[in-house]
């Protein structure tokens, strides 16, 4: 079988921290000295080189030393935590961005849908932004027009195909991209984690989609969060964490071996100032906690007694709109709960605008409500519709001890997430 995909050695690197200094003005003499001792300089700057690449403090590799081959037709999931460089691979598999070292060969058209919109332009209509778009993603006009009423149909925007996509919201930009990205029939497909601004509808939709692609003979590269979704649409996963492949394997493996690697198991999670990101400043995580009625911090969650879920951060500036919270999810990557500290409207008129300094947000989740298993925990702060300060959907993972639970009379195990305690009323009637 040809291989659509060989990368080698791959390795990209980014410069991070301070600006460049601002320009300095030097003496005359200066300018002689350095004129004179450049061929000094860069001999020895031949045998630092390497030196250099590796140990700057300033730099910061996104990926490094990545190597894998993906035969035609198949389709692989990539997953890993925010900042693994899994949207670094796909920039460059799409060239986009060129890599710092290593070698990337790609055989057949790529489509690319890396950011909701990309290559759209605000004030062009739907249609405009149809051909406009498949021409950069490499689609002849008379093939545009083969597929516009399909691409519209699929999109669901036809009612606004003739508004300027300003006016679109973020779901409309996204039903819009996908479609065109999916209608190009590229022998390779990639796809970054953009379905997660859709609803539930439109992502099972292009799921779909992308399985359709995979069908016909398309190579898909897939990256989500959603491990359903990567089990459903893949056979085999990548893991990546900070810039390294970890593992390869069928992706029922790779998804058990990425949710339980680098989660805190202790009940609490920790962060230290290098795990956070510079651009969620001014928010600053310090911790995650589960506690249990005593205000003891635990493991294992007695299904049977309430759960405190006690967020700690810092915040360096004020902030107005800010909303801390957490998502609670199967270990499969299935939602259970979302939930946030001022989704209270009262809360949100006492803490909508906050101070600097050093807070707690506590939330309580009732007794009776977990079923036996293994659950994943997230932390989210952002202000919505404006800015995301800092996300990690799985900060920390817990057991649920059901002993005493409702039901447990009974031998056989019980289907479901949860087990909740109900009022039940049982009548005799003659």
């Amino acid at each position: 079988m040809t291989t659509a995909i060989r990368v080698e050695n791959l390795g990209k690197r980014y410069k991070i921290g301070t600006a460049p200094a601002k320009f300095k003005y030097g003496m005359l003499r200066d300018v002689f000295v350095k004129k004179a001792t450049a061929p000094i300089r860069w001999v020895r700057s031949i045998g630092k080189k390497q030196l250099i690449l590796e140990d700057q403090p300033n730099y910061i590799w996104a990926l490094k030393d990545v190597s894998f081959d993906l035969q035609e037709g198949k389709v692989l999931g990539i997953v890993g935590r925010n900042g693994a460089g899994k949207s670094t691979l796909l920039k460059i598999l799409s060239r986009i961005t060129e890599p710092t070292r290593g070698t990337v060969t790609v055989r057949g058209r790529v489509g690319a849908l890396l950011e909701v919109g990309t290559g759209f332009h605000p004030e062009l209509t739907g249609r405009e932004n149809i051909y406009m778009n498949g021409a950069i993603l490499g689609m002849k006009r008379a093939e545009i027009q083969r597929k516009f009423d399909e691409i519209v149909a699929f999109s669901e925007v036809e009612k606004f195909i003739e508004t300027p996509v300003k006016r679109y919201s973020s779901g409309m930009y996204l039903r819009l991209a996908f479609a065109v990205a999916a209608h190009l029939e590229p022998e390779i497909l990639v796809v970054d984690e953009v379905l997660a601004v859709g609803d539930a509808e439109f992502q099972k939709k292009c799921i779909g989609k992308m399985s359709d692609v995979a069908q016909q003979g398309s190579t898909v590269l897939f990256v989500s969060h959603n491990m359903s979704a990567i089990l459903r649409l893949t056979e085999e996963t990548i893991v990546l964490d900070k810039g390294k492949l970890l593992m390869r394997g069928p992706t029922q493996q790779a998804v058990d071996y990425y949710l339980s690697s680098g989660q805190s198991s202790s009940g609490e999670r920790i962060w230290n100032a290098d795990e956070i990101p510079p651009n969620a400043a001014p928010f600053r995580p310090i911790a995650l906690r589960l506690k249990n009625k005593q205000g003891k911090v635990i493991e294992t969650v007695r299904s049977i007694e309430p759960l405190m879920i006690e967020l700690e951060y810092r915040l360096e500036a004020p902030l107005t709109g800010l909303r801390v919270g957490f998502y609670l999810s199967s270990m499969r990557g299935e939602y259970i709960i979302t939930s946030f500290d001022t989704d209270d409207s009262q809360k949100y008129e006492q803490y909508g605008a906050r101070s600097s300094g050093h807070y707690f947000s506590r939330c309580t989740l009732p007794a009776d409500l977990f079923n036996e298993g293994r659950f994943s925990l997230g932390m989210n702060a952002s202000s919505f519709g404006v800015r995301r300060y800092f996300q990690d959907e799985q900060v920390l993972t817990f057991n649920v001890d059901i002993s005493g639970a409702p039901g447990t009379h009974w031998a056989e195990p019980r289907q479901g997430l949860i087990r909740p305690r109900l009022d039940w009323e049982i009548e005799k009637v003659e």
